[in-house]
């Protein structure tokens, strides 16, 4: 079913960034540290309307590319990049390196309500 022309023209109700974690070399160690060190450092993030995890990564079809994933939903593109920029934004993206020892991939993206 093609999507109408109309949607591409609709408003993006939010933005939302999310974080691709490959295989690290130390799970246990990944999953201790980010949900006893990282995440706390997640809640203070200004601008945050909302945010998830997963450590449950399944492909369709092989083995799944991603250990991780976690996504951050914020008002627009402006309050995503006020809240990198921010004291408590750098300060979480320089604790990456200490759990994710196999990289990480971050994409963002304003998101289209499809529904109405």
């Amino acid at each position: 079913m093609p999507i109408p022309p109309t949607w591409s023209g609709r408003e993006a109700v939010m933005h939302k960034t999310v974080v691709l974690y490959p295989k690290p070399v130390d799970p246990d160690h990944f999953r201790d540290y980010y949900v006893n060190n990282h995440l706390p450092l997640v809640m203070d993030w200004p601008g945050l309307l909302a945010w998830r995890y997963s450590f449950d990564v399944a492909a369709t079809n092989g083995e799944a590319p991603y250990f991780a994933v976690f996504e951050a939903d914020f008002a627009d593109a402006a309050a995503l990049a006020a809240a990198r920029s921010s004291p408590q934004g750098r300060r979480l993206a320089a604790d990456v390196a200490n759990y994710a020892t196999g990289g990480v991939v971050v994409i963002d993206y304003p998101v289209r309500d499809g529904t109405g």
